[in-house]
């Protein structure tokens, strides 16, 4: 499934960038810091097949793909590829990268389930989606019953309470360094992190296609080179 959205995707951005439909493309790609090492290799196998050009159909256009190269990197580092401000001039700095069900950490020296959705269910008795939960954790105007956004909300700050203290336990001091806080749970955190949390000085990237536009900068410095 995974290769062939990368086929819908290779289509997408053929079409943004109004290029022929049949061509040469470099695929960029990321992992997860913790496995990178370990699963580089097989990833870029399985990307970079031997059956040679792709020849498919999307929404009733057809393609011939070669890919010439695929580049792998670590996520949530090659987002920094795009804020360099954001280490510059600060000895240590935690990256902590935050997705739907993993927390990837990485301090640069010179998997959590949501589970708001069971809470309001289980107060309420309100099915909530996705979406709604989303739209009040950030903020933004919903319809809904005012008993449920409240347990959302006061969920949102449990939230950022167990993702800090797992940061904390793994050994990172979010009081003596400062940090950059990217992925989908950012916004969440940026908006319930208090002062009164005593943490040092904490960066958003808010962007959820940071890590996708890091690696397409990178690529597109060594295609320069």
């Amino acid at each position: 499934n995974y290769y062939l959205l990368t086929m819908a995707a290779i289509a997408q951005e053929i079409r943004y960038r109004r290029e022929e439909r049949k061509t040469d493309v470099v695929l960029a790609a990321g992992l997860p810091l913790a496995s990178f090492g370990r699963e580089k290799k097989g990833f870029r196998e399985y990307l970079f097949r031997k059956e040679q050009s792709l020849r498919f159909r999307y929404e009733d256009e057809s393609y011939e793909i070669r890919i010439q190269d695929v580049k792998l990197f670590p996520q949530g580092y090659s987002a920094l590829a795009l804020h360099p401000e954001c280490v510059r001039d600060e000895p240590s700095v935690l990256l902590a990268d935050i997705g739907g069900w993993t927390v990837d950490l990485m301090r640069l020296d010179n998997s959590v389930p949501n589970e708001i959705t069971e809470q309001v269910r289980r107060n309420t008795g309100l099915s909530v989606t996705d979406i709604q939960i989303e739209r009040v954790l950030n903020g933004q105007s919903c319809s809904m019953d005012p008993a449920a956004k409240e347990i959302i909300v006061r969920q949102g700050r449990l939230y950022t309470e167990k993702i800090l203290s797992a940061i904390m336990e793994a050994g990172f001091d979010l009081k003596a360094i400062p940090s950059v806080i990217m992925g989908g749970g950012a916004s969440i955190l940026k908006r319930h992190v208090t002062p009164q949390d005593g943490l040092c000085r904490q960066i958003y990237l808010t962007d959820v296609h940071a890590n996708a536009s890091g690696y397409e900068r990178i690529v597109g410095q060594m295609c320069a080179k």
